[in-house]
C-alpha cells in the first residue's frame, strides 16, 4: 500500500492502469510509491509506446519484454546501461551479502538459502522504473475506465458474497465496506489482474540494481520475512514489477505493518483468503486515520468568478465557510456536517466540477497519493452504495498535453519567473501553483488547469 512519500516513483510505470494513469495525471512531483499492480494490462503499450521485439525473457517475470539495454530516462548514475550491467553481474554476491541482515530479522539460514537459490535479475524492471509516458489520460477518461458498469456489477457481487466478512470488519474497524470493495476493484479488478512477476525476484533486482536500492532492500528482506513466517507461499507472492501483490496490492513492508489474521487460522493470507484481505485492507485505512461514519467528500458547484487560488490542499476551511463563498452541492442538498473541515479540489479547473475533500479523502491518498486515484476510489464506493454519477460535465473538448508540451509549459513558466523547480514534464503542486499565479497575472481564472489555451498564452500567441 501507499505508505511513504518515497514510494510514488515506483508506481508510475507499473502493471496497473489505475496507478499508472493517476501517477502521470495528478501525482505530486515528490516520489511516493508502493508499486503497481495488474490493471495496466487493460492498456497495453499506450503509455510507453511499442516494445522492442520479444526475445527470451528471464525466468519468473511473467513473460515480459526484455530490458532495452538503454540508459534510464531519469539520468541517475545508477540507471546508466553500464551501471545496470555492472550491478547485474554482481547480483548473486549482492543477494548473498544480505544474509546477515536477514538473520537479524529471524530468517533461518535454511529458508534464506532455499528462497534465494536460483534468483536472477529481471532487468526489464529498469525500463519500467524509469519510463516517462509521452501521453497521459484525462481525469474524465480515467474515471470512465475505472468506474464502469461491469466493474460495479462485480463489486456488488463481491459485497454480497462476502457480506459476513464485511459486516465483521466494518463493526471492528469502522471502515466503510464500500471503500474496501472499491480498492479491491480498482487495484486488481477483483483479483483478476494482480500482476505476474515474482515479488522476490522483483524486489531482489531492485535491491541490487538501480537508483532505489536501500528502499527495495527493506522490501526484499520483508518479503523473505513473510515467507519465513509462513503467512504466504512463494507462488502466492506474484505481483507488480515493484513488488506489490494481492488483490489490494500490499508491498511487503506494508504487509508487515497492516496485515492481520482475520479468521484466526494462524496465517495472514491477503492473496487467497477474503477474510484476511478485507480485514487487512481495513486495518491499513484505520491506522491511517479513517473516520468511521464519515464520507470522503462532496461534488460541489463552484460559482462563476470564484477565486481558484483557494483551491489548494493546504487551504482547508469548514464547509460552512465554503458555503459562504458560494459553493453548494449540485442537487442543493444540505451538507450533513457544516463544521467539518475540507479543501477544494478542481481537477479540471473552472470548466469542470469541484469537490470538497474531507479527512477520509486524505486517508485514501495515504494509500495512493494520486488525487485522481483517490477520487476514483471515493466515487466508485458511492456508486456501489447506490449513488449517482457526477452531475456536472467534464470539459471533454480539452485534450491532455503531451509530456513534451508539459515540459515546455514548465520551462515557459520558469522563464517568466513563476516556476522555481526543475522542469521535468510532471505536474505536481509546485507546477499548479506557478500556473495559477501566471493565470492570475493575465486576468483569467487561476484554476491551475494546464490546457492547450494556457500553453498558447505562455507562448505569447
Amino acid at each position: 500500500m501507499m505508505q511513504s512519500v518515497a514510494r510514488l516513483a515506483e508506481r508510475v510505470s507499473s502493471v496497473t492502469a489505475a496507478t499508472m494513469i493517476a501517477a502521470a495525471l495528478l501525482l505530486p512531483t515528490c516520489a511516493h510509491a508502493q508499486a503497481q499492480n495488474g490493471l495496466s494490462n487493460l492498456f497495453g503499450g499506450i503509455f510507453s509506446g511499442p516494445n522492442p521485439a520479444p526475445s527470451q525473457a528471464p525466468p519468473g517475470n511473467g513473460g515480459a519484454q526484455p530490458w532495452s539495454g538503454e540508459d534510464g530516462a531519469s539520468g541517475h548514475p545508477l540507471m546508466t546501461a553500464a551501471a545496470i550491467r555492472e550491478a547485474a553481474g554482481n547480483f548473486n554476491n549482492c543477494v548473498a551479502a544480505m544474509w546477515p541482515d536477514a538473520a537479524r530479522r529471524g530468517i533461518t539460514q535454511e529458508n534464506f538459502q532455499r528462497l534465494t537459490a536460483g534468483l536472477s535479475p529481471d532487468l526489464r524492471i529498469m525500463d519500467l522504473m524509469d519510463s516517462q509516458p509521452e501521453f497521459t489520460k484525462s481525469i474524465w477518461d480515467y474515471l470512465d475506465i475505472l468506474v464502469n458498469d461491469n466493474r460495479l456489477a462485480r463489486g456488488r457481487e463481491i459485497l454480497a458474497t462476502y457480506k459476513a466478512q464485511f459486516d465483521a470488519t466494518e463493526k471492528a474497524t469502522g471502515v466503510d465496506r464500500y471503500i474496501i470493495a472499491s480498492i479491491w476493484g480498482i487495484e486488481s479488478n477483483y483479483s483478476t489482474q494482480m500482476g505476474d512477476r515474482s515479488v522476490l525476484q522483483s524486489t531482489a533486482t531492485l535491491a541490487c540494481i538501480g537508483r532505489r536500492q536501500a528502499y527495495f532492500k527493506d522490501e526484499f528482506l520483508s518479503a523473505l520475512e513473510i515467507l519465513n513466517r509462513g503467512d504466504l507461499r512463494p507462488e502466492q507472492m506474484r505481483g507488480s514489477w515493484a513488488g506489490a501483490f494481492g488483490p489490494t496490492q500490499f508491498m511487503p513492508t506494508a504487509f508487515k505493518r497492516f496485515a492481520v489474521d482475520g479468521d484466526g487460522d494462524g496465517r495472514r493470507d491477503v492473496v487467497d483468503n477474503p477474510t484476511d484481505l478485507i480485514a487487512s485492507t481495513a486495518n491499513n485505512l484505520k491506522k491511517d486515520g479513517w473516520q468511521a461514519g464519515q464520507t470522503w467528500g462532496f461534488e460541489v458547484v463552484v460559482p462563476e468568478g470564484f477565486n481558484y487560488m483557494l483551491a489548494d490542499r493546504a487551504k482547508a476551511m469548514t464547509i460552512a465557510q465554503w458555503e459562504k463563498l458560494g459553493l453548494k452541492r449540485p442537487n442543493n442538498q444540505p451538507f450533513p456536517h457544516p463544521a467539518e473541515k475540507a479543501y477544494l479540489l478542481a481537477p479540471a479547473g473552472a470548466q469542470g466540477p469541484g469537490f470538497l475533500m474531507l479527512q477520509n479523502y486524505r486517508v485514501i491518498m495515504k494509500y495512493n497519493p494520486a488525487e485522481a486515484y483517490a477520487l476514483a476510489i471515493g466515487h466508485f464506493a458511492d456508486r456501489l452504495r447506490g449513488g449517482q454519477p457526477f452531475v456536472q460535465p467534464w470539459p471533454r473538448q480539452e485534450r491532455e498535453l503531451s509530456r513534451t508540451e508539459r515540459l515546455e509549459l514548465q520551462q515557459l513558466l520558469a522563464q517568466r519567473g513563476f516556476y522555481k523547480g526543475t522542469p521535468d514534464g510532471q505536474f505536481g503542486g509546485q507546477t499548479r501553483e506557478a500556473l495559477r499565479n501566471f493565470q492570475a497575472s493575465i486576468g483569467v481564472p487561476a484554476d491551475g488547469f494546464a490546457s492547450s489555451d494556457v500553453l498558447d498564452r505562455l507562448r505569447g500567441r
